[in-house]
């Protein structure tokens, strides 16, 4: 097989450089998680042959996320969101209606958002190397504390590029492959990223956590991991496997966390059965679940009654009139999908937390000409989808925090802000509260205002 064609799809302002190989029956889109270079790539010891490997049973996709390889440079961060908007692109531009999603590390943590978001587009997941969170916790003691991050990655910036650092990088991620090839590796991270494009994704990386997100998969899943990974812990795999409804765990024998290199035959193997089956049992022709994940924004109208007795009715309902219209055009800018009125403030829907809050900022801006001010309350979560009506519990925990937000405030749940990070959104934390019918207690942030 030669190189196949480089083609780009656009998001938005911006070039995904991305190619399709093989003729499958099915599409196998692959998520990378590392930065990546899709022309060089395959001049690299066991890539080529892992990808020509996967197109004898699928037609693959395989993209550069924005930033790194031939792809567009980007002077901002890729947060998930983002990402999952340039996989939809590539998507489209391929012709693609729905595929498995192949994520491996952090492009596996993108594709879990991506398929419990937009299950039409997902016909199952193959997850390897992959863990729910980056970072070491007490309840996910896998990863490096955020200190240790932090120095490791200053050292990376330092000496990316170098064949020394290429080196150290292939012993990681790769120890199966032999020394001589260093320099093959360092110049191959060099065309693939600058320091800063790599400093900027792992940066933004350091705080994803998904486990809130993994209960609403609802796709068939497999989660293979190495058992002596030395860059994700295997038992943060089974983790990871274990949060999902129906996921199942293969443990492979090897120490390499590339899924080109080590054993990788076994690892195509297992995927080629796995998709078989999920082919067989004609889930790619199922009806869609009714079950996503949502951002929902809840906003009210801080003082209406009093306001509503100075104004007196005509002069309120004008008023309200014009705030509905300001709303309602904040929510098509940001692709927020109206599910009700609530009187004085409105119920709806995102497919993305990061333009939900962007959104509900600026709704909080525009009723200020208008001598208002609304509170607003975020939460993503499972939803149901009836016509068009949207249930569960995420709709009442997204109204509970919009009830403990106070005049002017933003307010999100934990959930959010995790799925937040690299967005260049800040938020103040404001601390632990107990929200009227919802167990447990919830950390609320409130979104930073610049300035």
């Amino acid at each position: 097989m030669d190189v196949p064609e480089i083609r780009y799809a656009r998001s938005g302002d911006v070039a995904i450089a991305y190619q399709v190989f093989g003729d499958g029956p099915l599409d196998l889109v692959f998520a990378p998680g590392f930065v990546s270079n899709i022309e060089l790539g395959w001049s690299l010891p066991g890539r080529a042959r892992f990808l020509r490997a996967l197109a004898g049973f699928a037609r693959v996709i395989q993209f550069d996320k924005r930033g790194t390889g031939m792809s567009d440079r980007v002077g901002e961060n890729a947060s998930l969101e983002t990402r999952m908007d340039d996989l939809r692109a590539v998507m489209d531009d391929a012709r693609s209606e729905r595929a498995a999603i192949f994520g491996v590390d952090t492009g596996g943590m993108m594709s879990v958002v991506f398929a419990a978001t937009y299950p039409e587009r997902t016909a199952a997941l193959v997850l390897t190397g992959t863990a729910a969170r980056t970072l070491w916790a007490p309840d996910h003691p896998w990863g490096p504390t955020d200190g240790e991050y932090l120095r490791s990655l200053t050292e990376e910036e330092r000496r990316w590029g170098s064949e020394e650092h290429g080196l150290e990088i292939m012993r990681r991620y790769s120890p199966s492959l032999d020394a001589h090839v260093a320099a093959e590796w360092a110049a191959y991270l060099r065309q693939s990223a600058s320091p800063g494009a790599f400093g900027a994704y792992q940066r933004m990386n350091m705080d994803l956590d998904v486990r809130d997100v993994l209960p609403a998969i609802h796709v068939p899943t497999l989660v293979a991991h190495r058992a002596g990974d030395r860059v994700v812990d295997a038992e943060a795999g089974r983790d990871l496997a274990g949060r999902i409804p129906g996921a199942r765990f293969l443990e492979l024998p090897g120490e390499d966390h590339s899924p080109f290199t080590g054993d990788e035959g076994e690892l195509v193997q297992a995927t080629r059965e796995f998709l078989g089956e999920v082919a067989r049992e004609r889930v790619w022709e199922d009806e869609v679940s009714d079950r996503v994940l949502a951002t929902v924004l809840f906003t009210d109208l801080v003082g209406s009654t009093s306001r509503a007795a100075e104004l007196g009715d005509a002069q309120w309902r004008d008023l309200l009139e014009k705030h509905d219209a300001l709303v309602r055009r904040q929510l098509a800018r940001y692709r927020g999908q109206e599910i009700e009125t609530t009187g004085d403030g409105f119920f709806a829907t995102f497919d993305g937390p990061a333009r939900a809050i962007r959104c509900a900022s600026a709704i909080r801006e525009a009723v200020r000409e208008l001598g208002l001010e609304v509170r607003a309350g975020l939460h993503t979560g499972e939803c149901e989808q009836l016509d068009d009506r949207i249930r569960g519990i995420a709709v009442h925990i997204g109204a509970r925090v919009a009830a403990e937000a106070q005049a002017g405030e933003v307010l999100v749940s934990r959930t959010v802000k995790d799925l937040v990070s690299g967005s260049g959104l800040e938020f103040e934390d404001r601390g632990l509260r107990e929200l009227k019918g919802v167990p447990g207690e919830w950390t609320l942030y409130a979104l930073r205002t610049p300035g």
